[in-house]
């Protein structure tokens, strides 16, 4: 018996994450001025992503990629889609 673990990848956006979650990003659907901005500030495909912290009414929350934190509304945060990883 193989100790290999089912393959159930979690795909979620930014915006789904919770406190302390890190996410893989793999793709970003903004265009734009944004999409520019975002790219500068590490929010790239393959960066991993600390959700800091979540509001209380859950918008904006603030992740950490790169050593810099920044807050995204849920515009944009749920835009950019990354697979959960583990917290091993």
């Amino acid at each position: 018996m193989e100790e290999k673990e089912v393959d159930e990848t979690n795909y979620i956006t930014l915006f789904e994450g919770k406190n302390g979650d890190f996410i893989q990003i793999t793709s970003m659907d903004i265009e734009g001025v944004m999409r520019r901005r975002l790219l500068d500030l590490g929010f790239v495909p393959g960066a991993v992503v600390e959700v800091v912290r979540k509001s209380p009414l859950g918008d904006p929350i603030a992740f950490r990629v790169s050593q810099t934190t920044i807050a995204l509304r849920r515009e944009e945060s749920s835009k950019i889609q990354g697979e959960l990883m583990n917290r091993d």
